[in-house]
């Protein structure tokens, strides 16, 4: 024998009545179907009533929509005949009778809760009688004669007992299928209508599963399951096969609405499984709820979460080692009908937080009081304070006690997203984490551990990237190739949701389309402004965030600071922030390295070689950097391999420029500035403390080169061909070659033009490559080099991909 329930939205339309009926004829087993109010009506009965109450007449209006609804469905569901009309008798019975208790509501205005429960017991009784003339064979039964409830705290509590005589009594011949309303039931004493609260029609199915001792209890819903998370929150939650009882239980306890959390009780004491079925999806294979279940798996089963969290903090001194005092507490609140979901005690004794919801804080708190004057009065303790506006997350599995660190990865996972927590609780049994956050912090949160914790079917990076010329431009493209490859091949998900530019920026949790991102930027893009990203990044609060700034913008290197502190990685191929002021590049690497995020500049230097890693790795394990001499301007490199009798400095600087070598205005690359930030940013990796104003620079144009516009400069550089050439001349004739050579030793910057002859390491390096020479205590003889490629927008974005791969793999 089977039980069914089907909840408000499998019995709120036509389609979903009849898929009701599809599946209920199909069953060859006998079965006993509970059925929930149309969807909707619970709510509508209950804001009808308060309308009446308060003497507003438009509650007519209401009733009217609640008689329509039902009559429009039996009209809708049960064809035309003898049936038809016994069952519109009833319906209209006992609408009339609903009629009746509304208009005396609005003539007393009183609404008490007796009437109030015998108002809502309206909702199960009509859809009960709709379902049970529209199901053939169907046999009504009124669980009002048989689900019985006792007052307690100013609650109804069902009375176990009684309740399973009278169902195994109303039972002892099951028909092949009996219909019962869900969630009514009547006070054993009195014979008053009560019910088993929000979502009691689960409650009402288990109750009878458990009394007739049935094969399963099947529960019919909108869902395909128990998700791993909430999928309103993240688009990656997928349905659970399996659960234990103690599993289902503790998600359905922290906000899982999938089951009423006292469903579970009566069936597991009877080792009877749970089906958790999809009305609309029926051939979905739905979530088994049972004693033993599958944890071969993953550490941890779901996520679930309470978004209506107040916490209540009892703090002072004359709580230490005074017997009594927890008893106190959950006696005062349980007599007042406040129930407590979360406690966290520190182990001094000194402090007790306590999880409510919002609803019941303040009456918790001057409940709390009132018990606690007298020592509050001496000041004994402290006055309860209440902090409202947080929500509770649980993450729940059984497996959770046979995997070390997992508590130390949750908890390490949320700082490096900059979720703060503000209480935790674990039981020794280790089925259940919960600990309370912000609520504003809330779908970050579940975010970051349904992908941290590989319930997500990839991790995640979530990108917004600044700039979309010719580097950004091949970044995005790279990206863009490489997708689905990461995702098959490495679980990773790179999800571009912002992109901007000095026009327009577009910022979207959906994801952009890489391949059309340019036009989406247009079309959808909003003005772009440095304030506008750092509010839209920030304001996102998106976990696993990192910022790409592919730009050479000073004011985008000036976000750094403030992306940083609220835990977004930077990625940067701006050279300006790392060889700003020292003072100021410590601090960003500080704040990242407190924050736990990554600051990370690797193309700053030599484009896409292994440079800064390499000095990092050299430094990380003991070695110490004595001397550095690089070539590090893959545009003055270039200049320089190309000058020739034909071709001379001013065309050089020219090609430079139009095959993207340079930046766009070559002045930055022929002033050396360039090539000082560069040192700079070495030097300061390597450990010294180095400014821009600190490097010697003898260069090879004249000062009065730079001053004026960048026409100015165009219209006179040619007048140095002449003196070039005259050099080259001689140079060719010696066999030497010019190389902008940029070094450090002692601590001492200096960057110049050099001579080179062919038994430098630097004479045969070609195009616009780069060339560094590490000489440190360990590659002290023998120097280590470093060279290849140090220009060009794709080998640049392929070193920017390289470091966002890296934050991966933190």
């Amino acid at each position: 024998m089977k039980v069914l329930k089907f909840g408000g939205t499998s019995v709120g339309s036509v389609n979903s009545m009849l898929s009701v009926k599809r599946i209920v004829e199909g069953i060859d087993d006998r079965v006993i179907v509970v059925v929930s109010a149309l969807g909707g009506i619970t709510d509508k009965l209950i804001c009808t009533s308060k309308m009446a109450a308060s003497g507003d007449d438009a509650y007519e209006k209401e009733m009217k929509e609640i008689v329509n609804r039902h009559i429009e469905m039996v009209y809708t569901v049960i064809p035309a005949g003898r049936g038809r009309e016994l069952l519109l008798d009833l319906v209209n019975e006992l609408l009339s009778e609903l009629k009746d208790i509304f208009q005396g509501i609005y003539l007393i205005r009183d609404l008490s809760p007796k009437t109030s429960a015998t108002i809502v017991s309206y909702g199960e009784r009509l859809s009960s009688i709709i379902v049970a003339t529209l199901i053939e064979g169907a046999v009504w039964f009124d669980s009002r004669t048989f689900i019985k409830t006792e007052k307690k705290h100013n609650k109804h509590i069902l009375d176990s007992e009684l309740t399973n005589r009278l169902v195994r009594e109303t039972f002892s011949e099951i028909p092949k299928v009996s219909l019962v309303p869900g969630f009514i039931s009547t006070d054993k004493n009195t014979g008053e209508v009560t019910n088993l609260g929000r979502g009691g029609s689960d409650y009402t199915a288990s109750i009878i599963a458990a009394a007739l001792d049935a094969d399963i209890l099947e529960i019919w819903t909108d869902v395909d399951g128990f998700m791993t998370a909430d999928p309103r929150v993240i688009s990656t939650a997928y349905p659970i096969t399996e659960l234990s009882y103690v599993e289902a239980m503790e998600l359905c306890n922290f906000g899982a609405k999938v089951v009423y959390p006292p469903t579970i009780y009566p069936v597991c004491h009877k080792n009877i499984p749970i089906l958790i079925k999809n009305t609309f999806n029926p051939e979905a294979p739905g979530t088994i709820v049972k004693q033993e279940a599958d944890h071969s798996s993953k550490p941890i089963k779901g996520i679930s979460s309470i978004n209506d969290t107040c916490l209540i903090t009892m703090t002072g001194l004359g709580m230490v080692g005074v017997i009594g005092v927890n008893h106190r507490i959950f006696k005062t609140l349980a007599e007042n009908g406040i129930s407590v979901f979360l406690v966290s005690q520190a182990s001094s004794e000194n402090s007790t937080s306590i999880g409510v919801r919002n609803e019941d804080a303040e009456l918790a708190c001057e409940v709390l009081n009132e018990e606690f004057a007298k020592e509050i009065e001496m000041g004994e303790i402290s006055p309860m304070k209440a902090e409202g506006g947080l929500a509770t997350v649980a993450i729940v599995g059984e497996n959770m006690k046979h995997t070390p660190g997992i508590a130390g990865k949750l908890f390490g996972t949320l700082g490096r997203n900059g979720i703060n927590v503000i209480a935790c609780a674990q039981g020794a049994s280790e089925t259940n984490i919960s600990f309370v956050v912000e609520g504003a912090s809330l779908r970050k949160t579940l975010n970051v551990i349904h992908d941290s914790f590989f319930l997500s079917e990839y991790q995640v990076l979530n990108l917004f990237i600044c700039g979309t010329g010719t580097v950004g431009a091949s970044l995005i493209e790279q990206i863009h190739g490489q997708q689905e490859k990461l995702k098959q091949e490495r679980g990773l998900k790179l999800h571009v949701v912002g992109i901007a530019n000095g026009h327009k920026a577009l910022f979207t949790r959906a994801g952009i389309d890489l391949e059309h991102f340019r036009e989406e930027l247009d079309e959808k893009g909003i003005p772009s402004c440095p304030q506008t990203l750092r509010d839209e990044i920030v304001g996102m609060n998106i976990f696993n965030s990192v910022f790409v700034d592919c730009t050479a913008s000073p004011d985008i290197a000036a976000l750094y600071k403030d992306l940083l502190s609220h835990n977004v990685s930077v990625v940067a191929a701006n050279k300006i922030a790392a060889s700003s002021e020292y003072d100021i590049y410590a601090e960003l690497k500080r704040i990242a390295r407190q924050r736990g995020v990554k600051y990370l500049f690797e193309t700053n230097v030599g484009a896409g070689l292994p440079v800064i890693n390499t000095i990092n790795d050299l430094i990380n394990s003991g070695d110490k950097i004595l001397k550095i001499e690089a070539v590090v301007s893959g545009t003055l490199n270039y200049i320089f391999n190309r000058i020739s009798a034909t071709t001379p400095l001013s065309e050089t600087i020219r090609q430079a420029k139009e095959e993207g070598y340079s930046e766009p205005d070559p002045r930055i690359d022929l002033s050396g500035k360039d090539v000082i930030r560069k040192l700079v940013i070495l030097a300061r990796e390597a450990g010294y403390r180095l400014n821009q104003e600190d490097v010697e620079a003898d260069l090879f144009i004249p000062d009065s080169y730079f001053e004026g516009t960048l026409d100015d400069f165009w219209r006179r550089i040619p007048q140095l061909d002449k003196e070039f050439e005259e050099r080259r001349k001689r140079l060719e004739s010696e066999d030497k070659r010019w190389r902008f050579v940029a070094s450090l030793e002692d601590g001492h910057g200096k960057v110049s033009l050099q001579e080179v002859d062919r038994n430098h390491p630097f004479y045969n390096l070609a195009g616009s490559n780069n060339i560094i020479l590490l000489t440190t205590e360990r590659y002290n003889e023998y120097p280590m080099l470093i060279q290849g490629y140090g220009a060009g927008a794709s080998v640049t974005a392929a070193g920017v991909f390289a470091d966002i791969m890296s934050i991966a793999n933190i």
